[in-house]
């Protein structure tokens, strides 16, 4: 029997090796300068999420291990330690790509990023009067010797170490890039300077702290950013994800990064009265938050990927009138989103409508989908939407929408505490005098049209009446609330729903290649999923290739299964694409002896999916559709240029370009030669 370390890789080195490959990607000197900056600030806000979710877990796991409540298997002895190393080298190793490599490459274009050093004498005039001018209005100066301070989660902060006329020796002032960006720009003699405002608020310390001798050092505490929402609680969600969103900004201390220079004694101080002797001490560069450089200062586009077409889908007839007529698949970004904001609008102004159901998970700020829905209610249309009011780092916008939405009188409907809704559905109830049409839409993205340019997504429309029938039933199965509770199962044929039908579905889909490979016929499965963690379904997944069933996959970020491992997965071939868009969609084909059966959906292979969350994946009927779908994997697995392998030893290797294949960059002309076809 092969033991579980061989059968699973852990999931969170795999996570981290996935943002191992987002740094790979800054570092390539042929990708754009600024989104080089980008792929440095994906890197950062990814690790800054992992500080605050996945950190808290681990140690929490120590501790319990120490305190002898759980055994070995379950506190991942050593991963604690050993992701701490990788994040270090990789952190060594982000600092060389943009001081070294990006930096160098601006300047060539001259734009020049002031990284450490002294401001330039030429800008001093102008970088004090913004200091006056705008960033003083936003300081506030704590002395902790005196009063009581509490740094807010992952913001910057300055400790001032102060020498002369005064009786304290500390005191800590803000950076208020939340405020007010990050970086000051100007251009002189065509050249463009971009400097952080944290060097500007050091060179007029003395204007803060007159009479005094002054030096600062930079430093930020990121805090454990889990909702403790008990199953017990039956009060007003929304109220109470808002008092703990409060209090998230107090979570526990997972890491205190400060920069190098700060001296052992302030060091110390700092620790003492922060009360951050249990979190992660790292020391770090000179300047933290560099997700910031997302909000970098330059609309030069030559320095960017070129402006590449979107599709839009032709029609010759309302969207849906064309619905009625056939199915509807796009691909974004490669397809306009329009299709999807048309969906809503015609909705909301058709007479016809008198019904329209959806699910919200991640929500623009200035949503027009939301606006939508806004003008079908006023329209005097019947209107439910389902909130999820714990997508993660969204609650506030989402609590935001959802109090608009009720004050014009759209049923809104929220999930119980440990139950997610993630699907990505909605369903428009149209009545004619010649018929009623159910229209239903299903994606695997989240019906934000601000994420959908950067996000690859697929999304049917369809009023195939199999899958809009099985959607009114979920709908009311939402709409009723009794999630958990004594709601009669529902039998779905076609959706794929977690909570009812979905693990045992996928299984029975994998068994039936294993009945067919094991009589000797062709047997393949291909899989793209964001995630990939659940055991179960990892296990028949090793079942298949022991029974002869050919798998390939393709894995964005975590991949527990381990591919290569003779007599358990020398069948499955796994590869990871990072590129200009953040693969997102997944597909699910099943060769079922030349008759494939094609999934779109919303589920990665996730326990959170897979059993804490309503999740949909839907089938493709259509056979054109079908093609599109298997012509866009079998393009991806072909990449040699921007995907690598994960196998059994490592997860980020290399492929030598034979083809010179870069996927999505080859999507544009495929999708448009696809549109040609209809």
């Amino acid at each position: 029997m092969t033991t579980d370390n061989k059968r699973f890789v852990n999931r969170d080195l795999s996570w981290l090796s996935f943002n191992s490959r987002v740094l790979d990607e800054a570092a390539k000197e042929e990708v754009p300068p600024l989104e080089r900056l980008k792929f440095l600030a994906i890197y950062s806000s990814n690790l800054d999420e992992f500080y605050r979710v996945r950190i808290p877990v681990l140690m929490a796991l120590k501790e319990l291990k120490k305190k002898k409540v759980i055994g070995k298997s379950l506190a991942k002895k050593g991963i604690l330690k050993h992701a701490k190393k990788i994040i270090d080298q990789q952190q060594i190793y982000f600092g060389h790509i943009l001081e070294f490599s990006i930096i160098t490459a601006l300047k060539t274009e001259n734009i020049y990023l002031q990284y450490g050093g002294s401001i330039p004498v030429q800008l001093q005039k102008q970088t004090q009067a913004y200091f006056f001018c705008t960033i003083a209005a936003y300081i506030e100066i704590i002395y902790p010797e005196k009063q009581a301070f509490f740094p807010k989660n992952n913001q910057l902060y300055f400790a001032v170490t102060l020498t002369g006329n005064s009786t304290s020796t500390l005191a800590i002032l803000n950076i208020p890039s939340n405020q007010m960006g990050r970086f000051f720009s100007t251009t002189v003699d065509d050249k463009q300077y971009v400097i952080f405002i944290d060097d500007i608020i050091k060179d007029n310390l003395q204007a803060i702290f007159p009479n005094q001798s002054a030096t600062a050092y930079s430093f930020k505490v990121t805090r454990d950013a889990e909702l403790d929402l008990q199953d017990e609680f039956t009060g007003d969600i929304a109220s109470e994800i808002e008092k703990q969103l409060n209090q998230r900004e107090f979570g526990i201390a997972t890491r205190f990064l400060y920069q190098p220079e700060i001296p052992e004694e302030t060091l110390a101080q700092l620790i003492d009265l922060l009360q951050l002797a249990h979190a992660n001490q790292m020391i770090g560069g000179l300047y933290h938050n560099l997700s910031d450089f997302f909000g970098f200062p330059s609309a030069d586009k030559q320095l960017k990927y070129p402006k590449v077409p979107t599709y839009r889908l032709p029609l010759t007839q309302t969207l849906f009138a064309t619905i009625i007529d056939r199915d509807v698949l796009i691909h974004t970004p490669y397809d306009s989103y329009d299709t999807v904001l048309r969906f809503f609008n015609e909705a909301a102004i058709n007479p016809e409508v008198l019904e329209i159901y959806t699910t919200m998970y991640r929500v623009a700020p200035d949503s027009r989908i939301m606006h939508a829905l806004i003008t079908a209610a006023r329209n005097g249309k019947k209107v439910v939407v389902f909130i999820e009011l714990k997508a993660r780092f969204d609650e506030a916008n989402n609590i935001k929408w959802a109090k608009m939405l009720e004050a014009v009188g759209i049923r809104i409907i929220y999930s119980t505490p440990k139950l997610k809704v993630h699907a990505k559905i909605a369903l428009v109830k149209l009545y004619t005098s010649q018929a009623n049409n159910l229209l239903g839409l299903l994606s695997t993205g989240n019906f934000n049209e601000r994420t959908a340019s950067t996000y690859t997504d697929h999304t049917l429309f369809t009023a195939n009446t199999g899958l809009t029938t099985e959607l009114d039933a979920l709908f009311n199965y939402l709409n009723s609330e009794q999630f958990g509770k004594q709601y009669p199962k529902i039998p779905f044929k076609q959706l794929l729903v977690a909570q009812f039908n979905l693990l045992p579905a996928f299984l029975q889909l994998i068994d039936r290649e294993i009945d067919y490979a094991k009589q000797g016929k062709p047997a393949c499965i291909t899989i793209k999923l964001n995630n990939l963690e659940e055991e179960t379904l990892i296990d028949k997944l090793y079942e298949a290739n022991q029974a002869g069933v050919n798998i390939r996959l393709i894995v964005r970020s975590i991949c527990r299964l381990r591919p290569g491992v003779i007599g358990l997965s020398e069948r499955i071939r796994v590869t990871r694409i990072v590129d200009r868009f953040l693969e997102h969609g997944r597909v699910f084909i099943f060769h079922n002896l030349g008759i494939e059966e094609v999934f779109l959906g919303s589920a990665d292979w996730m326990d959170r999916n897979i059993y804490r969350r309503i999740e949909v994946c839907f089938p493709v009927h259509d056979a054109q559709l079908k093609q599109q779908i298997r012509d866009m994997i079998d393009l991806q697995l072909a990449d040699d240029l921007a995907a690598v392998v994960i196998n059994k030893q490592a997860q980020n290797v290399r492929i030598k370009p034979t083809r010179n294949i870069r996927s999505q960059e080859m999507m544009y002309s495929l999708i448009h030669k696809q549109l040609l076809q209809l």
